[in-house]
């Protein structure tokens, strides 16, 4: 039988009104291979070899049902499942690759310690973690650098989103001392990027600085960046508040069509008191939000042209950004082991 939770992406992408000063539309996508050209660098079989001993078809299974747990609910938006939760848990895992040192990555697993736990970017994700934890003590031969990559590739695929290569075998380190270090001015954060830096041109900057250092050009940039159509902000997590798109469970380029053709101020109130959490925009309804990273994508002039690229064309979005993803969750993997 078909997944359910992928049925109900669909159906959403193909039904889900747009709000607000932005007009009424359906959008669409096509959930295409990720095959772009723009991350010929990144092939599968740079992994670690594939443990045989793993049913990766079962492990799907487990996750798929995870995933479908009605008994699942997020603070921030209403039908909620755990898919973005767990594509943030694999992107910030992998996203500490620096391509310089040759160190991050996500081979190791090593967020399960201090102090990468408990950086500023990581707030919530033990929870990704908690609710995985089943499926490795079912599955022990399955490290769980392996299980968190394969985890997010799932749940991109059951929210409607590309099909993306996965090849096991990454090895999950021993202690916190293996966590990567990194002494910079964001180091609260980790290696991860920050939302805010102060002004627009040092957002675009910081940005550039973080993602180029794991290898990525401004289009791939802009392309991961369409992952925060998914999911939400949350107060007690990064202190900023709310979903991105009315679809938050549903992978489409609607983020793009948002941040070009919405109105964006800064939010004051918030359920009827005054906003007292870090700077953010909203739309005219106060039912969705950009933080100011996401806003830099339209005021800076080489991120703004590929902006337009993806709300124009859902196509290239579902293909830059599957290509990009996969190119993030091989990060820091080493080996020749053979994509599934």
């Amino acid at each position: 039988t078909a997944p359910l939770l992928r049925a109900a992406a669909q159906a959403t992408a193909r039904a889900a009104p747009r709000k607000g000063p932005a007009g009424v539309g359906n959008f669409a996508f096509a959930a295409g291979a990720a095959s772009l050209g723009l991350a010929a660098g990144w092939k599968a079989n740079r992994l670690a070899s594939c443990d045989a001993a793993v049913d990766w078809s079962a492990v799907r299974k487990e996750i798929v049902n995870i995933l479908e747990d009605d008994s699942y609910t997020d603070s921030s938006y209403e039908g909620a499942n755990p898919g973005p939760l767990f594509l943030r848990l694999a992107w910030h895992s992998a996203g500490t690759f620096c391509k310089h040192t040759r160190t991050g990555g996500s081979d190791g697993a090593t967020m399960r310690f201090e102090p990468e736990l408990s950086w500023g970017a990581n707030a919530g994700l033990a929870k990704a973690q908690k609710l995985l934890e089943p499926i490795k003590k079912k599955f022990p031969a399955a490290s769980n650098s392996d299980i968190w990559i394969y985890a997010a590739i799932v749940a991109i695929e059951e929210m409607g989103g590309p099909t993306i290569p996965f090849a096991p075998g990454r090895k999950d380190k021993a202690s916190g001392k293996e966590c990567p270090a990194w002494e910079g001015s964001t180091h609260k954060d980790g290696r991860l990027p920050s939302a805010d830096m102060g002004s627009p041109d040092k957002t675009a900057a910081h940005l550039r600085y973080i993602f180029n250092r794991m290898g990525f050009s401004d289009r791939e940039i802009v392309a991961l960046s369409g992952a925060h159509g998914l999911g939400a902000c949350h107060t007690d997590r990064s202190g900023f508040w709310g979903p991105w798109t009315r679809a938050p469970t549903t992978v489409s380029n609607e983020y793009f069509r948002e941040l070009l053709e919405n109105k964006w101020t800064i939010k004051t109130t918030h359920k009827g008191k005054k906003w007292t959490g870090p700077l953010q925009f909203e739309d005219p309804t106060g039912e969705i939000m950009m933080l100011p990273s996401d806003m830099v994508l339209i005021q800076d002039r080489e991120f703004r042209k590929y902006v337009e690229l993806y709300a124009k064309d859902s196509d290239v979005f579902m293909r830059d950004f599957g290509s990009a993803v996969g190119k993030l969750f091989s990060l820091g993997c080493r080996g020749g082991g053979k994509a599934l």
